[in-house]
């Protein structure tokens, strides 16, 4: 796998927008996400059809890879992070130019929809991409980004470590205020009862990470990455329910994708879900992965809610989990 320069106070992050148009519509919104930005001591380079709108797109499929092609082409870019998820990055999947991508590394951040670019990218361009923070849900909080989410994104982003250590947040949130209208205060906060553990056992593997209904968009396509040996780390959004959740990991086993992979890392439902006491999200992961012996974990730092973790696809992590205690280690450098 190919690994991008870290990132360094004084680069430039390049801001694009590949799905939907909520930037054009949350100005004030946007441009905190730019001073956080700053005031973590980056330039920003806006890409020229970030703020488009088109229905319920961020611009036509042309500016969308437009603007991914000329944050690649870009010296000056170091990482590029995109404003928001929505439902439509796959559209530009076919038209990317992946040498291109392969001949200029860096690194690339967001997640939720964007989900099938990042994968997209880790597959045919070897490139070590991140699933993690995006411009508006997070760099644009209020009173800046949750301490818990830059101090990971800082961790893998902007350090050489050989090994870091993923903690619980002590804190979470799913509080809804909405952007340029109520979000004027801090939002309120949850006390984190830490990951919890499904099946016990100890894993190594290489993540592979994203949202599940856009992962398995790509099924069945040149763009999906191999599960082998992989450790999954899924996440869902709000607007799912049990029922297509559950829908989505039959899937997976149908696929035979639990036949290849060592572990499983869920992140964090928002609660809108609403899981039923007497079916849990354990009981629907317990039937699909029935047969396979390997650790699950769920309700870790990252998805919908936040703060979250700033997650590599491609390096290799451990996975421990026994005794009601979780351990997620990353193994290797994501950045040289």
């Amino acid at each position: 796998m190919i690994k991008p320069k870290l990132l360094k106070p004084g680069d430039t992050v390049g801001i694009i927008s590949t799905s939907s148009p909520v930037a054009a519509a949350c100005p004030n919104r946007f441009q905190r996400g730019i001073s956080e930005l700053e005031s973590m001591g980056f330039k920003v380079k806006i890409g020229k059809n970030a703020l488009k709108r088109i229905g319920h797109l961020a611009g036509t499929v042309e500016e969308r890879l437009e603007d991914l092609h000329e944050m690649f082409q870009d010296h000056e870019v170091k990482a590029i992070i995109n404003t928001i998820g929505g439902y439509n990055s796959h559209q530009l999947l076919e038209y990317i130019d992946y040498n291109l991508i392969k001949q200029n590394p860096k690194i690339i951040l967001g997640y939720s929809d964007f989900t099938a670019i990042l994968l997209a990218i880790h597959k045919k361009s070897e490139l070590i991409t991140f699933m993690g923070p995006a411009l508006l849900p997070q760099f644009g909080e209020y009173g800046g980004m949750l301490e818990y989410t830059k101090k990971i994104f800082k961790d893998v982003l902007m350090t050489q470590n050989d090994e870091i250590h993923i903690p619980p947040s002590k804190y979470w949130t799913s509080e809804f205020l909405a952007w340029d209208i109520e979000d004027n205060r801090p939002r309120q906060l949850t006390k984190n009862e830490g990951p919890l553990i499904i099946k016990e056992g100890r894993a190594r593997g290489s993540i592979l990470a994203g949202n599940m209904g856009t992962m398995l968009l790509l099924a069945g396509t040149e763009f999906l990455p191999t599960f082998d040996n992989k450790i999954l780390f899924l996440e869902e959004d709000e607007q799912e329910n049990p029922g297509t959740i559950d829908r989505y990991l039959t899937q997976l086993r149908h696929m035979g994708v639990f036949e290849k992979i060592n572990g499983i890392v869920v992140g964090r439902f928002h609660p809108k879900v609403e899981f039923s006491q007497d079916y849990t999200f354990i009981d629907i992961i317990c039937q699909a992965t029935k047969g396979y012996d390997f650790p699950i974990v769920y309700n870790v730092d990252f998805g919908h809610t936040d703060p979250m973790m700033t997650i590599p696809n491609g390096i290799d992590v451990e996975v421990e989990a026994s005794n009601n205690n979780v351990n997620i280690l990353f193994c290797e450098n994501s950045v040289q």
